[in-house]
């Protein structure tokens, strides 16, 4: 596994000529953000050694090196899922590949269900906390001391700091956002009424398909995490509807110009 790690990234370098330090996943209909971006290099997944080839409507499927906010960002347009028939290595493979390449810090976006019965379809979620519900672990398996510790410390998984800026700058441009728990679960089918109740019951406040398996590699890797989410439908008792992916993507849209200032501004603070 190292070695198709150090491999792929020393592909990557060399391919886009480039070490940024800050890495963004943008995830489902987010990937209007590659608007804001002065791209200098792209390179489609399908052409990168060992890279997974994502499967879902919505993700490009490339990487993108290019200026964001005056800062150098290396951007996946897409991410791979544990539904697509992934393992959690493959899954968090690019993960593991942006610590080689010199990423101190990492931006993950997502869309989720709403659990929390005050917020609303629309809202941007900043997570400052997740519970995983996979049923594989990224860290499953021999551990690579070159990568990280054995039992690796999840007390504090999401950057406060950059929350904290990120508040702040959603303040100063007059956006709502909230703060709170995101449970990962495996998917691909959305979850049930009773399923809905038990995650909020169990502290979670919204709920989705990704970003915990790459949330637990990046902190093992000691890489800064900010995560954010779009709430796109509602798990609420009583306001439950019917739902697909088409919807979910159409709702993320709509949300997205506001998720990308937030992210852009927060960049160019750093």
């Amino acid at each position: 596994m190292l070695e198709k790690i150090k491999a792929t990234s020393s592909f990557i370098e060399g391919t886009l000529k480039a070490r940024p330090d800050t890495a963004i996943i943008l995830g489902t209909g987010l990937g209007g953000l590659v608007e804001d971006i002065e791209i200098l290099r792209t390179l489609p997944y399908s052409e990168i050694p060992d890279f997974p080839v994502t499967t879902v409507d919505g993700h490009m499927g490339q990487l993108i090196y290019g200026k964001l906010g005056g800062k150098e960002v290396l951007v996946m347009q897409g991410r791979f899922h544990y539904y697509e028939g992934y393992s959690m290595q493959e899954v968090t493979f690019p993960v593991r590949v942006m610590k080689f390449l010199g990423v101190k810090q990492l931006f993950v976006s997502n869309a989720s269900g709403g659990l929390n019965p005050e917020w609303h379809v629309g809202d941007i979620v900043l997570i400052n906390d997740h519970i995983n519900f996979f049923s594989e672990h990224p860290l499953r398996g021999k551990n690579l001391n070159e990568l990280g510790v054995r039992f690796p410390d999840m007390s504090k998984v999401y950057d406060e700091r950059l929350r904290n800026k990120a508040k702040l700058i959603a303040l100063e441009n007059n956006i709502n956002v909230r703060e709170g728990v995101y449970v990962g679960v495996q998917g691909p089918t959305f979850e049930t009424p009773a399923e809905y109740k038990m995650f909020r019951i169990l502290g979670g406040d919204i709920i989705g398909m990704s970003t915990v398996p790459e949330a637990i590699v990046a902190r093992h890797m000691n890489i800064k995490l900010f995560g954010v989410s779009i709430i796109t439908d509602s798990g609420v008792p009583g306001e439950i509807v019917e739902i697909s992916h088409e919807e979910v993507q159409q709702v993320a849209m709509k949300a997205e110009p506001k998720m990308r200032l937030i992210i852009e501004k927060l960049i160019e603070s750093l």
